[in-house]
């Protein structure tokens, strides 16, 4: 007589984290193509391969499931450009490779890029907070950057701390833009060209500030 061992004909659950995974791999998807409002949870259970009660039991609420995606896009972001400095290397090098790294990052992952910069901003709180978080993120890893330029480049005296500020907040958003641009056109810039185009607008004046040359308005 032959018996069927049960173990065998019955299928391997899915590891949670492994099934998660996918669950916000195709709401990224969705909410980078519809926007959040548009987005529905049954379109997203089916890119997934799972039921909609699965996807509510994983990530609770649309709300959450957003607030999830985002999370997750913020980390990998800032993992990227953070992982692309190499602490050793010339300050010019350092700022090259953290601008290097977001470019690569949005450029291989514009949906991420999509939900962090388009969607998340415009649908208020607490979603807005949550990119505005990664945005501080980011402007911290830059004002570290132009701190550490000034001074290998011999600035005789230390960059105010405002003006610091106001240049890291000036060059994220800058890249920022650019993200969107390169990645929104046809035949977009590849992320080496892009990070080129800033590295070329931003170098000058960090060049000109470390060494002590500043603009100032003719007849001021």
């Amino acid at each position: 007589m032959f018996v069927v061992d049960a173990t065998q004909t019955r299928p391997k659950r899915m590891p949670r984290e492994v099934r998660e995974r996918q669950m916000l791999d195709a709401a990224v998807a969705v909410f980078a193509r519809r926007g959040y409002r548009a987005a529905s949870m049954d379109e997203i259970a089916e890119l997934a391969g799972a039921s909609k009660p699965l996807v509510y039991l994983y990530l609770h609420s649309k709300e959450d499931l957003f607030s999830a995606c985002i999370r997750r896009e913020a980390e990998a972001l800032i993992s990227a450009v953070r992982g692309a400095v190499d602490r050793g290397a010339p300050a010019d090098r350092r700022l090259w490779d953290g601008l290097r790294g977001f470019f690569a990052h949005t450029a291989a992952h514009p949906d991420g890029w999509a939900v962090l910069h388009c969607q998340a901003r415009t649908h208020g709180e607490p979603f807005a907070l949550e990119v505005a978080a990664l945005r501080q993120q980011l402007v911290d890893v830059v004002t570290r950057l132009i701190t550490e330029t000034a001074e290998d480049g011999g600035c005789t005296a230390p960059l105010p701390e405002t003006e610091v500020s106001g240049l890291a907040h000036a060059l994220v958003g800058a890249a920022e833009s650019l993200a969107g641009w390169s990645n929104e056109r046809d035949g977009a810039a590849s992320e080496q060209e892009t990070a080129a185009t800033l590295m070329n607008f931003a170098w000058s004046g960090l060049e000109n500030l470390a060494n002590g040359r500043r603009w100032a308005p003719v007849g001021a």
